[in-house]
This record gives structure tokens, sequence and C-alpha cells, in this order.
């Protein structure tokens, strides 16, 4: 499976440019024949998150419209990292995935806010797991803090789940916190790690890019710098298998005895 990453400067609250420039990058990395593409978190808004509720799109729709037109055209899954969706409720970190048909084949709200980013000040919290199929192959789908929290990522992946897809609006101050987590993640799991981060800064923070996919050995199979840029890499699920079958953790693990 062939996947591009794009690791995006995000216009701060301005939506209309941030649709824009995905349609661009979008595009630009279709001519690669990526099986799957993922953006990171929050890429219509930014962190500007004291103007959701005028910024923020209702249900998803614009989104999940926008996304799944690009799907089809271009034949081709996406992990559509996360945008700020609006409902009754309040406003969730929502993740959206369509299929090369353009037909929605998950959603996921991020269930763990980080309150340093004001996140709970401004966003409800999700309540459901993140798993998804895409080309026969169960994945999940988390976003940004989530990766500190490995109970809820073997929640996915002691369920079968292969791929972790990572959408991020990760600060360059903790750059090392972000390498190390996914490494973990991906060894501990014996899956894909793809991690999509943002590029460049906003009035508050300044991100960390270094996008990257990691095997189930934990090993990058490549990786972003800093700026803006398309990452592709191609990864070999059957190498998941036969870690899982060398190592077998999961039929090992004492789960009666982990509470």
């Amino acid at each position: 499976m062939r996947i591009s990453l794009i690791q995006l400067d995000i216009a701060f609250g301005k939506p209309d440019m941030n649709y824009a420039a995905v349609a661009n990058k979008i595009s630009v990395a279709a001519a690669t024949a990526p099986d799957c593409l993922i953006l990171p978190e929050l890429w219509t808004t930014g962190y500007d998150l004291t103007r959701l509720e005028d910024i923020g799109d209702p249900e998803g729709e614009i989104t999940k419209e926008f996304i799944s037109s690009l799907a089809r055209q271009y034949n081709i899954n996406i992990v559509a990292g996360s945008v700020a969706s609006k409902n009754a409720s309040g406003v969730t970190n929502r993740m959206f995935v369509f299929n090369r048909t353009g037909k929605l084949v998950g959603e996921y709200s991020k269930l763990h806010l980080f309150q340093l980013m004001d996140e709970h000040l401004y966003l409800q919290p999700g309540e459901d797991k993140g798993l998804f199929t895409l080309e026969g192959t169960l994945c999940a789908g988390l976003i940004c803090y989530d990766i500190r929290f490995p109970e809820w990522v073997r929640a996915h992946t002691a369920q079968g789940a292969e791929i972790l897809f990572v959408s991020a609006e990760w600060p360059l101050s903790r750059l090392s916190h972000w390498r190390a987590l996914l490494i973990s993640r991906a060894i501990e799991n014996q899956c894909y790690v793809v991690a999509c981060n943002r590029a460049g800064s906003d009035p508050n923070n300044t991100f960390a890019g270094h996008s990257m996919i990691i095997d189930p050995w934990g090993d990058i199979l490549c990786e972003a710098s800093e700026g803006e840029e398309i990452l592709t890499g191609d990864i070999d699920l059957h190498m998941v298998r036969e870690i899982r079958a060398q190592i077998p953790i999961f039929a090992d693990r004492r789960p009666d005895l982990y509470a």
C-alpha cells in the first residue's frame, strides 16, 4: 500500500484558504498514485479555538462533501485529518475517512482533549473508537494527544488494527516526544504508524512537522522535515502478520490481571 502524508502549513482561522490549499496538495500527491493519503489535525481552521462556533463546519458537512469529491476524482482513500465539526451539543475535533468511491467509511472524535492548548474549554470529547476498514485492512484513527495513551491505542490493535493513522498539530518544543511516542506505539502494537503533523506556526505555537511512517519493528521508513512537504512511502501489510506470529504479544497478554 502506498501512502502520502500532506504536511501542511494551516492558515489560522481561514477555512476557505485551507480548502483551496488542500485541493492543490491532493492534486500534486495524486501524481505519485498513492492508495491512501492523510491530512493533519484541524486543517480547516487551525487552533483558532475561540472562533470555532463561527468558523467550524456544521456537522462536518462541508468537509465531507469536499473530501468525498476528491476521493472519487483521484480514486484515492483519504483519511481526512480532523476538522472542527459543530453540532447541537458543541464542537468536536472530528476525523472523517473516505474510500476510493467517496464513501464515508469511518468517523472519530478526539477522545483526549489537551488542556495545555485549552481544548477542554472549546471542544467536546469523543466517546467512540476510531476503527475503520480500508482496502480490506482494519485501521484505527488517532488524533495528536491520543498517542500519549497506550491503553487507548491497544484498545484498537487488540481488535486487529494493523495501521494507526495519526493526525496532529504537535509543537516543535516536544518533537522528541513525538518521535519517541510514535515509535513506541508501533513496536508495542506490532503495526504500522502513519503520522501526519502540520508545519508552520500560529499566534501561539510553532509546530514540529516531521510526519513519518514507521514499520512494526519501530523503524522509520520515511520522515519529513519541519516545512510543508508531501511525504510518500510504501508499506507491506504482510510484515504485520509475520511479526505478530513471530512474537505473539496479543496471545500472551493477561488482560484479566491488568485492571
